[in-house]
């Protein structure tokens, strides 16, 4: 109780002092940092930290990393910074400059170890008071990571007139990380119950010590337990991420491979370009963002429309000029299309460059999304997940929804009852295609944030896209979705064992087996060409 009051006593200090006299006091207490005695040096430190001034942080800052000095002539203490081979000098009374002087003309005030732990103390202390949420968070993890029992008594205060929630959590794991080197086994034992479930590294790295060290037995068993239940806590967490990460792989092969499965499914046709035409898209990309290098931030959203053009309209070409006239020939269409990508990279080696091109980030997609401090979700990931939903739900709204739609899913189901009926399957095959390559362009803009922009970005993702559509039942679209984020999610288990090569392997094999047993895939297609 004694301490608890001494502590309120030290932080209502300032409000009593006079404005003249916390000045004073100030250039006193500062004046005392050059004092030859540790002892002294201490009080001085602990009067700056109870003065409540707001210079009192940057000179204890400027103390503990060794830029406060004396200096010889006049002994006035003084921050000096080096700059070459003299030191800038300022005043840490108002800020201003003092001009430069050698290191003969000054004098390094010394510290012990005992007197940083101290000004770190200290400088939390007054942090503690900040005014701003973010600064007074940052002084307790600090704490957390450095933790004091010294500081106990001061956290309690801050912590009883601390209103933001997020700071009052951290002030109390701080609190029993403190707590932890108390001489009562109580105290102890209730700072373990605090610290159950915390997931900060500090905290299991201290409840890993007490369970180890501690001379209580029911405190090393109640440390025990709590690191035990921290440990199936960062299992989920750890299952949480990896599910993230792969589901960010699945939607990169379901962008992949959503366009083939609507060419390969309505057409019969195995589009050995369709990597290509990916690469289309992130180098549409890549030229939108050299055409408007001071708006990166709006290049993607004019880059996906762009993409889906150019590379549609190439799809169109490719199916006018070389498909048609190879329907019914599944190997000569293979080997066309193989000749079309071969060609398609050629043209951008020579018109673009034969080595990858660097495609920026907007700065709305940088970063992670901190969840807690286990488990953060990178924001890249989150945006090429929403954005794969997007482009499928569209799809799939198209597909439904519209004539074009309509006309597709007769030809696919039966070609020649489609023809008897008026569709003019020519026309419908070219919209197709050019449909299936433009959504290949747009998830190439995607691929661009994710990966390296070269002409051999497309071979990279051909053969999974085909495992995808394969796997999921040609030409429906609801199992590209279903196989694509499975065969991601799958990938991201079997790497942390078997590595990515070996896991892709694995999944290959699988994928074999299984066509083995369901040669039409998760979702066959139905009509009555299909039944036949």
């Amino acid at each position: 109780m004694l301490l608890r009051l001494a502590a309120m006593l030290l932080w209502l200090l300032p409000l009593l002092a006079g404005p003249t006299a916390a000045a004073e006091t100030f250039e006193a207490a500062v004046q005392r940092l050059d004092a030859s005695g540790f002892g002294d040096k201490q009080a001085a430190v602990e009067a700056l930290a109870t003065l409540g001034d707001e210079r009192a942080p940057g000179v204890l800052r400027a103390l503990l990393d060794g830029d406060l000095y004396a200096r010889r002539g006049d002994g006035k203490v003084v921050i000096a910074r080096r700059e070459g081979r003299d030191h800038r000098l300022s005043d840490p009374l108002t800020g201003e400059s003092l001009g430069s002087a050698s290191s003969r003309d000054l004098k390094r005030i010394a510290l012990n170890n005992q007197l940083r732990a101290r000004i770190r103390a200290a400088i939390a202390t007054l942090n503690l008071g900040a005014a701003s949420p973010a600064a007074r968070l940052a002084a307790v993890t600090q704490l957390i990571d450095r933790p004091d029992p010294e500081m106990a008594e001061p956290l309690r205060a801050a912590l009883a007139r601390e209103e933001d929630s997020e700071v009052r959590a951290a002030m109390q794991t701080a609190v029993a990380m403190a707590d932890l080197s108390s001489a009562a086994a109580e105290t102890r034992l209730a700072a373990i119950a605090l610290l159950d479930g915390q997931l900060h590294p500090s905290a299991r790295n201290a409840l890993t010590r007490v369970s180890a060290a501690d001379a209580d037995e029911q405190v090393r068993a109640a440390a025990t337990t709590a690191l035990k239940n921290l440990e199936l806590k960062l299992q989920l967490y750890r299952l949480a991420e990896t599910i993230f990460f792969g589901l960010g792989l699945g939607a990169v092969l379901v962008l992949a491979a959503i366009g083939l499965a609507i060419t390969f499914g309505v057409m019969g046709v195995i589009n050995m370009a369709h990597g290509e035409l990916m690469m289309l898209g992130a180098y549409t990309t890549y030229m939108i963002q050299q055409a408007l290098p001071n708006h990166i931030a709006w290049s993607l959203p004019l880059a996906v429309p762009a993409a889906f053009l150019v590379s549609g309209l190439v799809g169109i070409v490719i199916e006018r000029g070389v498909i048609r006239f190879l329907y019914g020939r599944p190997l000569e269409t293979l080997l066309a299309t193989f000749g079309i990508s071969l060609i398609l990279q050629q043209l951008v080696r020579t018109l673009v460059s034969p080595q990858n091109v660097p495609v920026s980030n907007p700065s709305w997609m940088s970063g992670s999304l901190q969840l807690n401090p286990v488990l953060s979700l990178t924001l890249n990931r989150m945006y090429i997940i929403a954005f794969c939903l997007v482009v499928f739900a569209l799809l799939l709204l198209v597909m439904k929804r519209t004539r074009l739609g309509l006309e597709v899913r007769a030809v696919s189901q039966n070609r020649a009852m489609a023809r008897a009926m008026g569709v003019r399957s020519g026309r419908v095959d070219a919209l197709t295609f050019g449909l299936g390559s433009g959504i290949a362009g747009v998830a190439g803009v995607a691929l661009s944030q994710l990966t390296n922009v070269g002409p051999n970005l497309g071979q990279s993702y051909i053969i999974d896209s085909f495992m995808v559509v394969v796997f999921g039942g040609v030409g429906n679209l609801w199992g590209t979705l279903v196989a694509g984020m499975s065969l991601g999610v799958a990938n991201k288990f079997l790497e942390p064992w078997s590595g990515a090569v070996l896991a892709k392997i694995l999944v290959l094999v699988f994928i074999i087996l299984f066509i083995q047993k369901r040669p039409r895939g998760l979702f066959p297609q139905k009509g009555r060409a299909v039944e036949a």
